[in-house]
């Protein structure tokens, strides 16, 4: 599956964003789909991931209550809204599919395939 990541930009503290990721390739809800960041200087880390069927739902502690992980099947896309932007929010976001489509994962090594990353930029 290729993934194709959109919607970064430059916001202020406080704003909001929404990232869309749309895979092509294979049944998209065969694919578990996960967002990631990586800001400079630090490693890749989770953000939030959804199951193939829209069932499970894992958010990072530091994003829980801004941000919203959604996907639309039928057009091969997950979103994730991200509300209530802060200065620590900018990095680079990734999106990431896997075949393990029946769970949500908080793990690099639970996904296969990986987008090109979107850069959000929030300045306070």
């Amino acid at each position: 599956v290729q993934l194709q990541a959109c919607g970064g930009g430059l916001v202020q503290d406080g704003d909001s964003l929404r990232l869309s990721c749309a895979a092509s390739g294979s049944t998209f809800s065969y694919y578990r789909m996960g967002w990631f960041r990586q800001a400079p200087g630090k490693e890749r880390e989770f953000v939030a991931a959804i199951s193939g069927t829209d069932r499970y739902k894992l958010y990072a502690d530091s994003v829980k209550g801004r941000f919203t992980i959604s996907r639309e099947n039928i057009e091969n896309t997950v979103y994730l809204q991200m509300n209530s932007l802060k200065a620590d929010d900018t990095a680079v976001y990734y999106c990431a599919a896997d075949e393990r489509w029946a769970t949500a994962s908080r793990m690099i090594s639970g996904y296969t395939y990986w987008g090109q990353g979107t850069q959000v930029t929030v300045s306070s």
